[in-house]
């Protein structure tokens, strides 16, 4: 019983080696690079997630009998404008359909997940008031490597990057275009091969996904990862070369260099 116990818990102590958590704790550069390139899964953990769900449940007791933006309102200069009750999932739905409007090429499939990521790791802070079947959701995309196809035009930096987090919205409904193994796919394909269901809209998740600055963060991520990657590489090429003539080591002195006052 007692060895049954601990092979039990070696694999689940194997299994969160292997996992990467995203809820309130930040989500550190190491642990964005691990998910987008390495493909390691990730996690919930019921702490987090329960936040998300009381939030959601906060915001749909709270919004009632009230106007609230982007709820029951319309969105801009149409804010002035109460939405019925009977339109309200409709208003979510037709706002990323409308705003699905990018051009040009299809964002490599790194970038799109990367954007993912960076949208999961925000909605997770569960600030939002979004239903867990939105954060599950991009999970499972994540973990199965199933990107949504991202126009490389559009707007940008407005209320956010509408215009291609309207194309994640789109593609979390079920509609637009998906990339999985280097092709292209339906989004509705793809979705019945993996028996994945597409996200239901619930109060504001149509908005939450939109409104947010995903795809300039992802694609900063991997810039910054790149340029990580190039430091360490131009100090160890550099260190090496110095091995290689057999420079004198005196510039690299802590006296020497402690004058300068910048770190490192």
């Amino acid at each position: 019983m007692i060895k049954e116990f601990k092979t039990k818990l070696v694999f689940i102590q194997n299994i969160h080696l292997r996992m990467i958590f995203i809820g309130q704790d930040q989500l550190s550069i190491e642990d964005f690079s691990a998910v987008l390139f390495e493909k390691k899964e990730i996690g919930f953990t019921d702490e987090a997630l329960k936040t998300v769900d009381e939030n959601f449940k906060f915001l749909k007791s709270f919004s009632a009998n009230k106007l609230i933006y982007g709820i029951n309102t319309g969105f801009g200069p149409m804010a002035q404008y109460k939405v019925s009750d009977e339109n309200l999932l409709a208003l979510q739905y037709n706002l990323i359909r409308s705003h699905s409007s990018g051009d040009g090429d299809i964002l490599p499939a790194h970038f799109a997940r990367a954007l993912m990521i960076a949208r999961l790791n925000s909605l997770m802070k569960a600030y939002s008031g979004i239903h867990t079947n939105l954060v599950e959701l991009l999970k499972e995309l994540i973990n199965k490597d199933i990107n949504p196809c991202i126009y490389e035009h559009g707007g940008v930096g407005a209320s956010g990057d509408l215009v291609q987090l309207a194309h994640l919205g789109l593609f979390l409904i079920g509609e637009g275009e998906a990339l999985y193994g280097g092709e292209v796919y339906l989004t509705k394909e793809i979705f019945e091969r993996f028996n994945i269901q597409p996200l239901t809209i619930y109060g504001r998740e149509g908005l939450a996904v939109m409104n947010g600055t995903s795809a300039m963060t992802g694609i900063g991520m991997i810039n910054i990862i790149y340029a990580q990657k190039s430091f360490h590489w131009g100090v160890l090429l550099s260190a090496m070369m110095n091995e290689v003539v057999e420079a004198y080591d005196d510039h690299y002195s802590y006296e020497l260099n402690a004058v300068k006052l910048h770190r490192g």
